[in-house]
């Protein structure tokens, strides 16, 4: 029985299987249609640099292929964002580099297995990796906590609003 190996990278609550073509959020599968399924590949694999928009275009289109570039990518890059809860105004996983291309800045990790290391010895490379990809997973918890608290409060302020809006209408329809 021969044992295939699997082209799988690991970040946050996703994982990304690129020879079944998908990207799983804690093990559902989310919908990404190809080109921008094949962005995020590209993307993830230069994990941490920045990958221009000309780089973008040599490894998704074959020369002579006519497409509003620009438009595409967009359209790519919204629906990346859009599949995993990301951001351009506070990014957790692509970073926008206005004007040049963008950035895969969440950590990343690719399945390898993990050397071990013994207790008191030195953090090696994974471990270090492991350390970043905590760090990471509190930082984007932080976050979405961050982007909820904005939501609570934003609705509670409009409750006030409406409270004193009603609040004054009967007092003017009460003074007539």
């Amino acid at each position: 029985m021969s044992s295939v190996s699997r082209t799988i990278y690991r970040f946050g609550q996703f994982e990304l299987d690129v020879d079944a073509g998908e990207l799983r959020q804690n093990g559902r599968r989310l919908r990404l249609q190809p080109q921008p399924f094949k962005l995020l590949v590209l993307l993830i694999r230069r994990a941490g640099t920045l990958v221009s928009r000309d780089d973008i275009r040599r490894e998704l289109w074959a020369q002579g292929t006519f497409v509003d570039f620009d438009q595409a990518v967009n359209f790519a890059i919204k629906q990346i964002r859009d599949a995993m809860g990301d951001s351009a105004e506070r990014p957790l996983y692509v970073e926008t580099v206005p004007r040049r291309g963008y950035r895969f800045i969440a950590p990343v990790d690719t399945g390898a297995p993990a050397g071990g290391s013994s207790p008191g010895a030195p953090p090696d490379s994974s471990t270090t990796v492991r350390l970043q990809k905590a760090l990471w997973t509190n930082i984007a918890e932080l976050r979405l906590a961050d982007q909820r608290r904005r939501k609570r409060i934003k609705i509670a302020i409009a409750g006030a609003v409406l409270v004193l809006a009603a609040l004054a209408a009967y007092l003017l329809a009460a003074a007539r």
